[in-house]
């Protein structure tokens, strides 16, 4: 088959496309910059064989971002030349049987060769069995030709060339039969392991469906275009036309078509096509629509919603604060296109052995030719054995080998609500033993909770709480915010609710403001140890200072002279935490540590409750990064954050992993994987898939390998072609079906 070059040509062209990488702000805003044959000698030089070629193709056109217009005539796919747009864009690829065209050609050349053997097995037919070996050359040999002769006359060399020679040199030698069989079963192999490819495609392919082609839109004005069904002053629009700040209308069970946030309207969102969760999320309407739309990024997470998702029964209005280009669907769908361009280490020495493998091949079948003469051999018979050595050493199964299974494993990722950004990190993911994990938003939920309420004696809980929520209510301070939204649910029976006045916030100490006139004081112990009256009691003072030394950030209360109590609050670690990190632990990463910016003591209290190897504390984004390189310089390490103030230690990382990157274009841009939803969940998924995905890729390339190293001596020493094309398609088809196995794997 013709995978020599396959490997080579992409990942030059890979190389050469540096000025714009995956992942830049130039492929994000346009997609991947495409460059000319022309321009990239490597690609000049090399072409990626038919099969491969077109799955690629295929892939980068399956997976362009959702919405896009129509491609029209003449525009460039990355990686594709000048004939091969002309041909695309013709329309006549393959005929009017479409993708099945070469699969029946196949078919037809086997149907021929069967019967022609059987006539002459039996003695039958005269010079029939000629005519159906020659209808096996003209079926089976078509699209191989057409192939071949457009690589020639782009100046190219390719395994097809060289498959022709030998088919035609064994008919020279009157062999028909031989030659007969080694393009059926080429052809053949050629077929099915497109369709194998296909899945994986497919696969890709079905991200890009997710979002609906038009949008009702709310506009002013709007006459009877409208959609009855979904209220008056509606208008149907393409995704395309939808602009910032537009108001779409989502009706129940249909998929939503934009990034934005809700505006009116509750419902539950099946988010699973973006994120891989597997339980709907609550979806309500924001406070304030300008404040959301002036800042889409801090919306919380139960106001916001993703183009592709599915409504639940509920009808919302949703803002749009992304363009169908920019939305996170086309983001995923972009980037798990340019996957391929980020070369595998397995595929890296690959590419490097094919360097001295091929020529070394050429060399042998020279030496075959000139032994032959030397020995007085026929010359017939020296020339079938060099083609079969030529069709024996040709390594489609080893270039096959890794991009096969990186395009089943980046496909089902994608679709476990996981970005994988190709075959690197794929493939290092696979092999690490030490996970680095920052604290906020990671392991903890990001925002602070009230975790213990320990009232003075003589004071009641109620009291201590009303009293807290009352003049915390008028502050916008994220620990008073956590008191006034877990404080309600902790009070032990309804009553009025009180009302405070003249709030004001002491940088740094606390709060003080009037309640029933009396002044209260909320602030740290230090605080309150400094005004005037009588001391904070003992007791209370001690219990503080544990909560304190447990890692709890604590609030005393005081109201005129009485000290009411203390409040602890904790960014309290997500409830899927420990046992994510028992189940990694399972997987195989053998050392797991905490990087925290937050009070060592915080830290501790955080890791300890987890699981966590080691707690660093204290930490500066500076001392991330050298902490990073520390357990670097030991083993694999991946560091996983939120993709922004983590960024420079995830880029120190072997690999960076963002967590919640469905709302984030940045956590998007700059993580090698990134995980869509905030569900640590995803985390042994993707370490499980990308273990199995490792194994596989060492499996085939093994298993291809092998095969190369039988075959060739096997055919040197007199193996024919027919047994050895026949060893050769299968062991193709064996590694890409392998590969396939990916597609199943258990979320």
């Amino acid at each position: 088959m013709n995978a020599v070059n396959a490997v080579n040509a992409a990942n030059e062209h890979a190389a050469h496309r540096s000025g714009s990488a995956p992942g830049s702000a130039a492929g994000s805003a346009a997609g991947s910059a495409p460059v000319s044959a022309a321009t990239c000698p490597s690609c000049a030089a090399l072409a990626p064989p038919r099969s491969r070629r077109r799955a690629l193709r295929q892939v980068q056109l399956a997976s362009r971002p959702p919405n896009a217009s129509s491609r029209e005539p003449g525009e460039t796919v990355p990686g594709e030349t000048d004939p091969e747009r002309t041909e695309r864009d013709s329309g006549h690829a393959h005929g009017f049987l479409g993708e099945r065209a070469e699969l029946t050609a196949a078919l037809l050349a086997l149907a021929g060769y069967l019967t022609g053997l059987v006539l002459e097995l039996t003695g039958r037919g005269g010079g029939l069995p000629l005519a159906l070996f020659m209808s096996a050359y003209v079926f089976g040999g078509f699209f191989t030709v057409r192939e071949a002769l457009a690589a020639v006359r782009r100046g190219r060399f390719e395994v097809d060339f060289l498959m022709l020679v030998a088919a035609a040199g064994a008919a020279g030698i009157g062999r028909w039969e031989e030659g007969a069989i080694l393009l059926v079963l080429f052809s053949l192999g050629h077929a099915l392991e497109g369709y194998a490819l296909g899945r994986a495609r497919r696969s890709i392919e079905a991200l890009g469906e997710l979002a609906p082609r038009t949008a009702l839109v709310r506009r002013d004005g709007a006459g009877g275009g409208g959609d009855a069904g979904a209220g008056a002053g509606t208008v149907e629009v393409p995704v395309e036309q939808l602009a910032i700040g537009d108001t779409v209308v989502v009706r129940p069970h249909t998929r939503i078509p934009a990034d934005g946030f809700v505006a009116t309207g509750e419902s539950s969102v099946d988010q699973s096509p973006i994120t891989g969760e597997s339980v709907p999320a609550d979806k309500g309407p924001v406070a304030d629509r300008a404040a959301a739309l002036a800042d889409p990024a801090g919306v919380a997470a139960g106001h916001r919603v993703f183009a592709g998702t599915v409504n639940g029964a509920g009808t919302l209005d949703v803002v749009v604060t992304r363009l169908a280009r920019d939305n996170t669907l086309a983001h995923v769908v972009r980037m798990v296109r340019d996957a391929d361009q980020r070369t595998s280490p397995t595929q890296a020495f690959t590419d490097r052995f094919q360097k001295i493998f091929v020529p070394a091949v050429l060399a042998l079948v020279a030496v075959l030719l000139g032994v032959g003469s030397l020995t007085g051999e026929p010359f017939t018979d020296t020339f079938y054995r060099a083609m079969a050595v030529l069709v024996a050493a040709s390594p489609c199964a080893l270039a096959i080998a890794t991009p096969a299974a990186v395009l089943s494993a980046v496909g089902r990722a994608a679709r476990g609500g996981v970005l994988v950004k190709g075959g690197a990190p794929l493939e290092e993911f696979g092999r690490l033993t030490t996970l680095a994990f920052d604290k906020t938003g990671t392991l903890t939920e990001g925002r602070p909770r009230l975790t213990e309420i320990e009232p003075a004696k003589g004071v009641g809980h109620d009291e201590l709480l009303r009293t807290a929520i009352a003049v915390q209510r008028l502050s916008d301070h994220p620990l008073a915010q956590a008191v006034v939204r877990d404080g309600p649910a902790l009070l032990g029976r309804p009553g009025p609710e009180a009302t405070a006045s003249g709030l004001e916030a002491l940088v740094g100490r606390g709060v003080t403001a009037e309640l029933d006139g009396e002044r209260v004081h909320i602030g740290s112990l230090a605080y309150v140890g400094t005004l005037a009256g009588p001391p904070v009691p003992q007791t209370l003072r001690a219990r503080t200072e544990e909560l304190s030394a447990a890692g709890r950030t604590t609030m005393v209360v005081r109201r005129g002279d009485r000290h009411l109590g203390t409040l602890a609050l904790m960014d309290a670690p997500r409830p899927e935490a420990a046992g994510t990190v028992a189940e990694l632990r399972r997987l195989g990463i053998t050392r797991m540590v905490m990087l925290s910016g937050d009070d060592p003591r915080v830290a501790d209290a955080v890791g300890r409750e987890v699981g966590m190897d080691e707690v660093q504390g204290g930490l500066l984004p500076e001392d991330k990064v050298t902490e990073v390189a520390r357990l670097r310089a030991g083993s694999r390490t991946a560091m996983i954050g939120d993709g922004v103030n983590d960024a420079p230690a995830m880029a120190g990382a072997t690999v960076g992993v963002a967590m919640g990157a469905a709302g984030s274009a940045v956590a998007l841009e700059t993580a090698d994987i990134a995980l869509m939803s905030d569900d640590l969940r995803r985390l042994p998924f993707i370490t499980g898939l990308s273990r199995r995905a490792s194994r596989i890729i060492r499996q085939n390339l093994w298993l291809s390998l092998g095969i190369v190293a039988v075959l060739v001596p096997a055919t040197a020493l007199g193996l024919g072609i027919g047994p050895a094309v026949l060893v050769h398609e299968g062991s193709t088809l064996l590694v890409v079906a392998n590969a396939l196995r990916l597609l199943r794997h258990p979320d």
